[in-house]
Order: C-alpha cells, then structure tokens, then sequence
C-alpha cells in the first residue's frame, strides 16, 4: 500500500471520526446537561474523580502498550501471534482491577453513605467494566490496523449515548441508588462497546460481496481467539519487547494524563465537591480535544507508523515516503496551532457564558470561570502536543522510547509536585497550571525529535508552527474586542444581552476564519486535498 494511499485512509478515518464525534458528543452534551441538575457536586466528584481514575487507571495499565506496539507493526506478521499478546491484556486487567479495588477500598478515605450510597459496588462494578472492554481489545487492533472508516465512532459514540440515556432514566426514576446507578452504566457502556465490534466484524466475514473481508488476514470470527502454534513461538517476542517498552512509558504517561485526579485522590487536596466542580470544567473544557485532536492523533499516528520505517532517520526512508509524512506534519501542525489559538483567544470571553449555559450557577459561580479560562491555554499546548507526540511515537526506535522514558520519569515527579505545591497556593487552578508547565516540556522533546529528524533532510515540517503576522494581529484585535463585550453584555443582564454577546464573537470568528483562509493557503489545499479523498473514497467503497 502507497504513502499516498494510506494518507487517504488516515485522512477519511480523521474526518469521518470529527463529524460523527461532533453529532454524538452534541447529543451527550445535551444529556450530561440534563444529568447535571439532578446530582449533588459530592457524587460528581466521586464517579468522575474517584471512580472514573480506577476504571482509566485499570484500562491504560493493561492495554496502552498492547495497543502501540500491535499497531506499529507492518502488513507482513503473523496476526495469531498478535492476537495472543493482546489476549494477555485480559489476566492483566484482572491484575491491576482487583490490585487498585483493594487500595480504593482499603486506603482511600471512604465517603459517608448517608450522602454517596453504594461506594463499594460502584468500586466493584467500575474494575469489571475495564476487564469487559479488554475482552474486545483483538477486535478493536483488527478494525484499527485496517481503518474501518467510521466503526471506532459509532461504536464508541452509540455506546457512550446508551449509557447517558441509562442514566438519566435511573437518575429520573431510581435517585436513591446513589453511585449504583453509574456503576450499572458504566458497565452497560463497556458491553455494548466490546458487542459493537465484535457483531461487526462477524457481519462482515459472513458477507462474500463486503470489499473489506478481502483486507482481513483472518476469515472467521474464532480465528480472533488465542491459540497454541505448534511450529512457533507463542507471541512475536519483538511486539512483546516493544509493548514492554511501552508500558513503562504508558505508565508515565497515565500520570501524567491523570495527574491532578491522583493528587486529588491521595493527597486530598480537595473536597469531593470541589472535585466534582473541577472535574465539570476539565471535561468541558478537553471536549474539543476529544471532538478533534484525538481522532487526528489516533488516525495519522497509523499513517505514520505505516509509512515510516521505526528508528529510521528522514535520510534512510525513502524519499518519496518522508515528503509525504512532513507535508502531512506540517500541515497538522498547522492546524493544530489554528484550532488552539482559537479556543484559547474565544474561550477567555466566553467560558463563564459556557458554564451559565451548562451547569447553571453551580458552575458559573465561583472558581468556574477561572478554571475554564485557564483550560483553554492549556488547550493550546495539548493541541500541538497531539500531532508532536502522534509523530514522536510512530518514529522512535525501542532504544529512543527507552530514553524518552526517562523524560517522562523527571516530568511525572515533577507535576506530582509541582500540582500539590500550585494548588496549595491557588486551589484547583494550580492543577491546570501544573499540566500546562509538564505539556510544555512535552512538546518541547518532541519538537526537538522531530527537528532532528529532519535535520539532514531538505524538509522543514516544524514551518507549520509560523503564522502570518496579519492573522495574529485579527487574533488579538478579536480577543480585545470579544472582552470587551463580555464586559458589558454577559452574564447578568438577560438573555437578549447574552444574544449580543454571542453575535459579536461569532462576527469576530467568522472575521478571523475569513483572514485564515486567505493567508494560510497551503493549509487549506491539504484540507482540501485530503477531503476530496474521503469524499471520492467514500463514493467508491
């Protein structure tokens, strides 16, 4: 398969995965909104904080590495030797479930069941939701590996509406069962996730006339589950050195993804309404990057890692191939770098609007707004960390992930401190501070990687990150004027008021878009480029 060709999968997958993720996470916004004016912030804080860290912790510990390493390989593998490494993700999920029940049970305070019920089942329930959804880690590598446009989405989007819809019937109907009522949603989330792939890819190794059973390397459903070679080795045992290279590095990475949730567990720097509250605000505030950077990151990390050879330089690839992945590069850059700027510069005007809107004075009262502001700063680096970290990782070799490991120790100790030591001084805001420092750093390895990559080569990707001077100058000119409007429009004089206000930002976005258009054109003929592909792809399959 052609560079040119697989850059038209990761760009269909990419754009696909943002306008369903967009419809779907509407449709959850509108229902987590409704969910919101039914619970107390102490439940909120102990299912989005407490539980939510055990059932992330148990999911990233047992499969990121799996993950990484299943998909960096190439075309020509035994695919039965990856189906038993990542079948291994199972007693491993079983390991770390019942390892972090204990220390949730037993050494974490416990909150007062007269105000959040059912703590120890909602314990319970979250650990066997993350060993159900290990059991369709096979599948998910099969479907990813061979970019099954828009099944990722669906899967994960109608999952994810099924359990808000649960749950707010249970909130409606059952209140009293407390922490019970997500606990049984989380787990109806994961089977109804693990079920979507499983019944998708039997539909289609049961249909002769689907184009896509033609790509698979397996022919029945059962050839998915492990097995004993007879002539061969059990797994590939270079998947299984690079997925434990990995795995030290994923655990790094977990805290530092989840960093201020373990602070809050542990060190109980926070209340468990606070937590709740911070973590409304810390959602709401990574939902464009869940909406974009993710499906970017997930889709063009597999156009990369098919590309290029791992642990190649730019000089030893062939040419053809690295002028394709720094074009692409760079123009991710780019839009990256747009998309954050124009949160950070809109979000400042308009978070307390946001919050108002959402979770009504709850949330827009107090220390929201601030935290939500500050989020969008940190937006701005998540962004370009995205595409950075995407590229970082499919290129390194074992050795160089190795050493990046070690980045990743310094960086996990020091915004463990650095989180207890800010929000001692600032309270919740401190977190936001801490990850903004630590993704800073994170973006500054991989912008150095990615110039010495590239450094013998004639291809400059990290251009990408260069805005013309005209467009930062409507930027600032529609941060001033967007505050200025906040100012004397929003969010105590009426709705009529609020209208104004959103008419002049979206004037000031439309303005700012406008200029991008005409002074980023090599951005906008990738996008272009790479719709038109998706589109004639689309009309074709």
């Amino acid at each position: 398969m052609g560079s040119q060709e697989v850059l038209g999968q990761a760009a269909r997958l990419a754009s696909s995965g943002l306008l369903l993720q967009v419809l779907f996470r509407l449709i959850t916004f509108v229902l987590n909104a409704f969910i919101l004016r039914f619970l107390s912030k102490e439940i909120v804080g102990i299912v989005n904080v407490r539980l939510t860290l055990l059932y992330s912790t148990t999911i990233f510990l047992a499969r990121e590495a799996f993950r990484r390493a299943c998909l960096s390989g190439g075309a020509q593998r035994d695919w039965g030797q990856t189906f038993n490494l990542l079948w291994l993700t199972v007693p491993l999920g079983v390991f770390w479930s019942l390892l972090l029940g204990w220390v949730w049970l037993q050494l974490l305070e416990v909150p007062d069941p007269n105000v959040v019920p059912y703590y120890g089942a909602g314990v319970a329930l979250f650990g066997l939701s993350a060993v159900v959804e290990l059991l369709g880690e096979p599948f998910w590598v099969l479907a990813q590996a061979h970019m099954f446009v828009k099944l990722k989405v669906l899967a994960e989007s109608m999952s994810v509406i099924l359990r808000s819809v649960l749950t707010a019937f249970l909130v409606l109907w059952l209140p009293h069962w407390g922490l019970f009522i997500f606990s049984v949603a989380q787990l109806f989330y994961t089977t109804i996730l693990v079920l979507c792939y499983v019944i998708y890819l039997i539909k289609v190794l049961h249909s002769p006339e689907s184009t896509k059973q033609l790509t698979l390397p397996v022919s029945k459903i059962t050839q998915l589950l492990p097995s004993i070679p007879r002539s061969r080795a059990f797994v590939n045992w270079k998947e299984a050195k690079l997925t434990w290279s990995f795995f030290k590095q994923s655990f790094l990475k977990q805290i530092l993804t989840e960093g201020e949730r373990y602070v809050m567990t542990f060190l109980n720097v926070l209340n468990f309404g606070d937590q709740g509250v911070y973590d409304i605000v810390n959602n709401l505030g990574s939902l464009v990057a869940r909406l974009i950077f993710q499906p970017i990151e997930e889709s063009f990390y597999i156009f990369f890692a098919k590309v290029l050879e791992r642990g190649k330089d730019a000089t030893r690839q062939k040419p053809e191939d690295v002028a394709v992945a720094a074009a692409v590069l760079e123009s991710l850059l780019k839009l990256a770098l747009l998309t954050g700027l124009t949160i950070t510069v809109f979000g400042f005007a308009y978070s307390q609007l946001a919050l108002d809107i959402y979770g009504g004075a709850m949330l827009s009262s107090g220390s929201g707004p601030v935290l939500l502001r500050s989020y969008c700063v940190y937006v701005l680096l998540l962004a370009v960390n995205g595409v950075t970290e995407c590229f970082t990782f499919a290129a390194m070799s074992k050795e160089e992930v190795d050493r990046y490991n070690l980045t990743m120790l310094a960086l996990s100790s020091s915004f463990l401190v650095l989180s207890y030591l800010l929000t001692s001084w600032c309270g919740s805001v401190g977190f936001i501070l801490a990850n903004c420092f630590n993704m800073g750093i994170r973006v500054a390895q991989s912008l150095y990687f990615i110039q010495h990559y590239f450094q013998r080569s004639p291809h400059r990707p990290l251009a990408g990150l260069h805005l013309s001077p005209v467009l930062l100058g409507v930027f600032a000119l529609s941060g001033g004027i967007t505050s200025v409007s906040e100012a004397f429009l929003c969010c105590e004089q009426g709705w009529p008021a609020r209208l104004a206000h959103i008419a002049v930002g979206t004037v000031c976005l439309g303005v700012t878009l406008g200029t991008a258009f005409f002074t980023e054109s090599k951005l906008i003929h990738f996008l272009r480029t790479q719709l038109g592909r998706s589109r004639l792809s689309d009309k074709m399959r």
